[in-house]
């Protein structure tokens, strides 16, 4: 069970444990499950209700109800690359080639059916909840809450641009702009149900790039990216968009003689952990396969 502790300790006046629990981003269903669905509240040890009101010197702790799993989402043994893991959070690095969440094209192999493997094999009692996903063909780290109310505060934080990452890549061709930002809004194109493209009815989109290298033999441009919105496809959309498609990547216009998936890597991951409050960077280098290009 997934619980959370506060020692209390600087109240102005007592108040209620909904109020309490209300500023601490603990939404009305969480209550409303830890309530009906098997969780507690207790004060100083005691099992209390919403309406009880706690002071200074108090301890207030509060378990959540076990999640119950999606009974679509079948576990598998699945070699995870984990680069971080606590009670809260969890950070894996995805190769290219797997899904980040299972789809009718590929039902089996993702990154969901992996984890719910590893779940099961360490007796973690939770459902998936992964907070960034990366397109199939991309590279890099993932961010997945270990349980619903940590997926919660992680959500809002990246509403409010609070998990940064950061992406290099390989476009098609020398680019000669150093840095830029590209803003146009992405929709889905009308004839096809996986496809995006620029478009005025789109919602808004905003990619910032800069060059790190240039490889005239190979002809293609080494990039940094960051978002500032996350839009499906957005950094492939909009790279093509501006006549610099990832190399590989074949659906937006990319070759793939130099190599045969979209050449999109998330090297970097930031954010605040909701439970400890600490910030916390990683950062990994490129696979084998990008590397191997810049060699």
């Amino acid at each position: 069970m997934f619980t959370l502790q506060w020692q209390i300790d600087s109240l102005d006046t007592p108040v209620n444990i909904k109020s309490f629990l209300s500023q601490q981003n603990i939404s009305k269903t969480a209550l409303t499950d830890i309530k009906f669905a098997g969780g507690f509240i207790k004060v100083n040890g005691v099992e209390q209700n919403v309406r009880y009101m706690i002071n200074n010197g108090d301890v207030l702790e509060v378990g959540f109800p076990l999640e119950k799993r999606s009974e679509g989402l079948q576990p598998e043994n699945i070699p995870l690359s984990i680069l971080y893991e606590d009670d809260a959070v969890l950070i894996v690095v995805k190769p290219a080639g797997m899904s980040t969440i299972p789809s009718r094209e590929h039902p089996g192999g993702s990154l969901a059916n992996a984890l719910l493997g590893y779940y099961i094999n360490q007796g973690i009692e939770s459902t998936i909840h992964i907070v960034t996903r990366l397109d199939r063909e991309t590279s890099g780290l993932v961010l997945i809450a270990k349980h619903r109310h940590v997926h919660h505060l992680l959500s809002r934080q990246q509403q409010n641009n609070g998990v940064q990452r950061k992406y290099k890549a390989f476009v098609c061709g020398l680019m000669a702009t150093k840095e830029g930002w590209i803003e146009e809004p992405i929709g889905r194109k009308p004839d096809s149900i996986i496809e995006r493209m620029v478009s005025p009815n789109g919602k808004h989109a905003v990619t910032y790039f800069k060059q790190l290298s240039q490889q005239k033999e190979r002809q293609f441009t080494e990039l940094e990216l960051s978002l500032k919105t996350g839009r499906t496809h957005q950094i492939r959309v909009h790279l093509s968009h501006i006549g610099f498609p990832l190399v590989g990547d074949n659906l937006y216009g990319g070759s793939t003689k130099l190599l045969q998936r979209q050449a999109l890597h998330c090297f970097s991951l930031s954010f605040t952990h909701p439970i400890s409050m600490e910030v916390l960077n990683f950062s990994i280098p490129y696979p084998e396969d990008m590397q191997a290009l810049l060699s």
